[in-house]
């Protein structure tokens, strides 16, 4: 696994970590039931401190990218299916929010366009 922290990215190191494992993990370069390396062993490698990259193995296991199975280490889990149901989820509270609030169906879809715009750039 190979990971590159870019310190003058505008992101976050925990994040550009967390993004790049979840990317990874998505397109199958890290197979279901990989073994990650430990929090100490990669913030190592990567020059960060340990509490940079727990944040990032934190967020990823919210997110169901990665499973944590005590003392035998950090598994890249099958991430599709959970990652595409908390989606569904987050999805479902927006929508049911916007409409509470009296938003039309064309100025919720031009929010969500705008911060998807705003996440992936």
């Amino acid at each position: 696994m190979t990971l590159k922290i870019r310190i003058d990215d505008s992101g976050a190191p925990y994040e550009q970590v967390r993004a790049q494992i979840s990317e990874l993990a998505r397109t199958g370069a890290l197979p279901v039931g990989y073994k990650l390396p430990t929090v100490r062993g990669l913030a190592e490698e990567l020059g960060l401190a340990a509490n940079t990259v727990a944040k990032a193995y934190r967020a990823l296991e919210t997110d169901g990218v990665i499973e944590t199975r005590g003392r035998n280490g950090t598994f890249v889990a099958a991430a599709g299916d959970a990652a595409e149901r908390e989606a569904s989820v987050a999805a479902q509270g927006f929508a049911e929010r916007v409409r509470r609030l009296g938003l039309s169906e064309e100025q919720a879809l031009a929010a969500v366009r705008d911060a998807l715009r705003a996440a992936y750039t």
